[in-house]
């Protein structure tokens, strides 16, 4: 929990406004179609030649591609933002590669406003990866190994919400939703052979999905931290009505680009998620990389 309020409070203590250039046309019936992204190709590699305090040969590629659609009208606004990431790393003498990273989500928020920066909204989130993912390991010989662990769309998460939106630019945004229900998919692979009492993300034994109900609270914002530098916030928080309400899960991301030119940048993103379900644990990743960027 006092992790959980840290990240509250960094969320809303530095929330600001941020505004970046987006195409923009209109729609015959006069609303506005905004729309834009990004996409990013990052590459590390790391080579040693008899090196004193040693050091193992390793490469590693990531895609990164973020892209969003705006559309108002008449009070209303429709705002849906996708995001896929993908790493791959090798290590000299691994049997196997390594996934450094996996994400598909994406979000889409429908509102009607009442004042002019709140709006009665309903808000839709979609979450998955893109390939299978393995538990390492090795065998009595030390041969390395690996057993599936997830797939695509084992676990995906689907979750709908309706509540209040809190709007001061397409940067900057809450959304509390009070009334939400998420559902956790899995392949019944996975669940099939599990033990008396043990589950698979939340599924039970044989079942191919858990039903919850509760609220939800989602927020996005994005700053120039200086010039060329800009910073990404998101952050999502989940209660369980119907499982156990004080085990809160969220998922908070932290991005942060430096563009060196129009093609070149350097990316960090670190990411804090608990998913009682999942792990019973504070889940940590992070990666850094250099590479290309391109406007969509």
């Amino acid at each position: 929990m006092k992790t959980l309020s840290t990240l509250i409070l960094i969320f809303f203590s530095t929330l600001a406004y941020a505004q970046e250039s987006q195409n923009k046309s209109k729609d015959p019936v006069g609303g506005i179609w905004s729309y834009g992204g990004k996409t990013a190709l990052l590459f590390n590699q790391s080579a040693f030649s008899k090196w004193a305090s040693g050091g193992i040969n390793n490469v590693s590629l990531a895609l990164d591609v973020d892209y969003e659609i705006n559309y108002k009208e008449n009070g209303w606004s429709w705002d849906t933002k996708g995001k896929a990431s993908y790493g791959l790393s090798y290590l000299e003498g691994d049997k196997f590669l390594k996934k450094t990273n996996d994400r598909l989500e994406i979000n889409s928020l429908l509102g009607k406003e009442f004042s002019d920066t709140w709006s009665y909204s309903s808000i839709l989130n979609f979450k998955s990866q893109i390939s299978r993912g393995y538990r390492f390991g090795t065998d009595d010989e030390g041969e390395e190994t690996r057993s599936l662990k997830t797939h695509f769309f084992s676990p995906a998460y689907l979750q709908f919400g309706v509540g209040l939106y809190w709007k001061k630019s397409k940067d900057a945004w809450v959304n509390i939703a009070p009334f939400t229900q998420r559902i956790t998919f899995v392949s019944r692979q996975f669940t099939n052979d599990l033990k008396n009492g043990k589950t698979y993300f939340g599924v039970l034994k044989g079942a191919n999905h858990l039903f919850e109900l509760g609220a939800s609270i989602t927020g996005f914002y994005k700053i120039e931290a200086m010039k060329n530098v800009f910073i990404e916030n998101r952050l999502a928080v989940y209660s369980d009505y119907l499982g156990k309400p004080e085990n809160i899960d969220f998922d908070y991301t932290l991005a942060a680009e430096m563009k060196v030119n129009e093609l070149i940048s350097t990316q960090l993103e670190v990411q804090f998620v608990y998913d009682d379900n999942a792990v019973q644990a504070l889940q940590a990743r992070e990666v850094f990389g250099i590479g290309v960027r391109m406007s969509l």
